[in-house]
């Protein structure tokens, strides 16, 4: 039997051409196992110098199976990546190379500051782009970058899932859908649309998020939105790389397995480009895409105004950016031009902004200018593209994103690596490619309005306070940050609320001052628990519409308005108001509310008993006393207690 074999692998290496002894024995000795599709793909990783997988490769007739199914791996890992798997190596190859070289890749680029709009909430300018983006919203598409778990938060869900916030439970998911739903409504309004356009939701998955994120849309019935209206994408991941000569690395656990680690979110380009959606967008007459991350419950309050910004400006790109101060750990939106004549706008990180200017006759590197912040405007990974222009990039890249390698060392020597790595590309990354006649700019908006993505669990935050934000100073209705970068799920909560409280401020409610609490070791200033659907409050514009006379509410008060038309006239809020409408009905609420209320309590997110939802968070809602009133009719309602 062992000779049938061995002559049956010489026989197949006789017609391809190759001699048995150049190939690892434990291969040969089970060549007869593979079909000729598999015995190629053995050929490619041995001469892209992949011969230790065989290594330790079992005698013929021992694990046969694990061995198919080894081969079946590396042909999905070769048809998932643009140019194959041996493309892959090659070009891990180079970046390991430059990476241990410590090559720049901004060598030879100077930077400046690109041209984009700084818009301040809720001016006459901010007001018109809005305007003009909610026209504008029926002509985009949305897409979700949702590959992660919450697992860094202390969540053992998908990040979607987890509440925005609890005094009414509506998770991220729920929100984003319905913000999406409002955009949708809003724009058929304005534009006076005799049927209105189903604006199309895009979520890219991972393997670890797809069928959670699945059995979330379907037991809640999409949250209101069509299912024809949402398309999930899921995306692959890569093989992992073992040293600088871009060795593939085996699963420590599994001879048979190579280790496979995510390719970063610039995936969603690719598979939006290979999945031929784009088309059926331009088809359809649709104009823009707009891509946006997962615990960023606050972009919504951006989106409309950005939008406005990229149609009147007729950008190609546009990064939805917030004011960041000199050197903070957040990357700075960039003009990059090369002696060459090349040029883009881009991302660059923090770490590599601050050198890249001094090394160019800036000796003070990012440093702040007269408006207090520096010139580089702050990258949120938020981003709205001009759907033409992007088909033909994509087209001429096949939705191939400029990839890194971030290696860690052993040591200096950079000759091994603590763990495997592997190539990733980000989102952010597209103009990378683009030419430089391409409309590329930035949508500056105030930070407290637009960026609260969640970073940091309970655990690490009480160990360095300095990663989360520290409330604030309360002045002209505007949030300061004090220091830090990051939010923690608790902070998640609570600054929704404040932003809202701060968006009827300036709407001309009085709002009492907030007091201090601390919750799993945090101090932080508590706000009234205000919230609204995005369809009572979509733009600043409609929130103003909406609110008369002489409103006040206390810091200990809780509203929840979930209905587009509910006012407030003359409404003094003292407890706790949930008023909930269907369309059609207007309801207008007047006079005084006083009730207990609901209290917020302290928990200790280590008390296992409690939900991990309230935990990482560090309170709970005691719901004492409230009004509470359901409209279900579609006429006029006057509420006056």
């Amino acid at each position: 039997m062992a000779s049938a074999t061995a002559d049956s692998a010489t026989e197949i290496l006789s017609k391809l051409n190759i001699n048995a002894g150049d190939w690892p024995p434990n291969l040969v000795k089970n060549l007869h196992l593979l079909s000729p599709d598999q015995t190629e793909l053995a050929k490619i990783l041995l001469e892209m110098g992949q011969g230790h997988l065989f290594q330790h490769w079992a005698e013929p007739g021992v694990e046969d199976e694990q061995k198919k199914a080894f081969f079946a791996q590396v042909a999905k890992l070769n048809s998932i990546y643009h140019g194959c798997l041996a493309s892959y190596i090659k070009t891990a190859r180079k970046l390991l190379a430059d990476s241990k070289a410590g090559k720049n890749p901004y060598d030879g680029f100077t930077p400046s500051v690109p041209n984009g709009e700084v818009l301040s909430f809720g001016d006459d300018n901010f007001i018109k782009f809005e305007d003009a983006g909610v026209k504008e919203a029926q002509n985009a598409a949305f897409v979700l970058v949702a590959g992660g778990l919450g697992e860094r938060l202390g969540y053992n869900g998908i990040k979607v899932a987890l509440p925005a916030e609890t005094t009414t439970g509506t998770c991220f998911l729920q929100l984003y859908i319905e913000s999406i739903l409002a955009l949708q409504e809003a724009s058929s309004r304005l534009t006076k649309g005799t049927c209105q356009k189903e604006i199309p939701f895009v979520i890219m998955t991972s393997d670890d998020t797809h069928t959670r994120t699945l059995d979330l849309l379907e037991s809640h019935s999409y949250f209101g939105m069509k299912p024809t209206q949402v398309k999930l994408l899921k995306q692959e991941k890569v093989a992992c790389l073992d040293d600088n000569d871009a060795r593939l690395a085996l699963d420590p656990h599994n001879k048979y397995k190579i280790q496979t680690k995510p390719h970063g979110h610039g995936d969603v380009h690719s598979l939006l480009y290979s999945s031929d959606l784009l088309n059926v967008w331009h088809d359809a007459g649709l104009r823009w895409v707009l891509f946006f991350q997962d615990t960023n419950g606050l972009l919504f309050k951006a989106i409309p105004a950005s939008l406005g910004v990229s149609a009147t400006k007729q950008y190609h790109v546009n990064s939805i950016a917030v004011q960041r101060k000199a050197k903070e750990a957040i990357g700075g939106i960039t003009r990059l031009t090369h002696g060459d004549g090349r040029s883009m706008v881009i991302n660059v990180e923090y770490n590599q902004l601050d050198p890249l200017l001094r090394a160019t006759g800036h000796p003070d590197g990012d440093a702040n200018c007269e408006t207090g912040y520096s010139p580089f405007p702050g990258n949120i990974n938020q981003l709205i593209l001009d759907l033409g222009p992007y088909i033909e990039e994509l087209t001429k890249t096949g939705g191939a994103i400029k990839e890194f390698v971030n290696p860690k060392y052993k040591d200096a020597s950079k000759t091994s690596f603590k763990s495997s790595t592997r190539l990733e590309c980000m989102m952010q990354d597209y103009p990378k490619t683009l030419p430089p006649t391409a409309r590329v700019g930035f949508t500056v908006m105030d930070t407290w309005l637009a960026y609260a993505p969640v970073k940091n669990n309970p655990e690490d935050a009480a160990k360095d306070f300095s990663c989360c934000f520290v409330y604030t100073q309360w002045s002209d209705s505007i949030i300061r940050y004090q220091k830090g970068t990051h939010i923690t799920v608790q902070l998640l909560e609570k600054w929704p609320y404040i932003v809202r409280t701060v968006i009827l401020k300036k709407a001309g409610v009085q709002v009492e001052d907030p007091v201090q609490q601390v919750f799993n070791g945090q101090e932080m200033q508590v706000w009234p628990h205000v919230t609204w659907k995005p369809k009572w409050g979509l733009t600043f514009a409609a929130i103003k519409s909406k609110v008369s006379g002489s409103c006040s509410i206390s810091q200990k008060s809780t509203m929840a308005l979930k209905g587009r038309d509910i006012f407030l006239e003359d409404l003094s809020l003292d407890g706790a108001l949930i008023i909930s409408s269907v369309d059609g009905a207007e309801v207008k609420v007047r006079g005084s509310v006083q009730n207990k209320g609901w209290l917020i309590e302290s928990i200790d997110y280590k008390e296992t008993a409690i939900p991990e939802e309230l935990r990482i968070r560090g309170f709970k809602i005691n719901k004492i006393e409230q009004l509470e009133k359901t409209y279900c009719e579609s006429r006029k309602f006057t509420l006056k207690p």
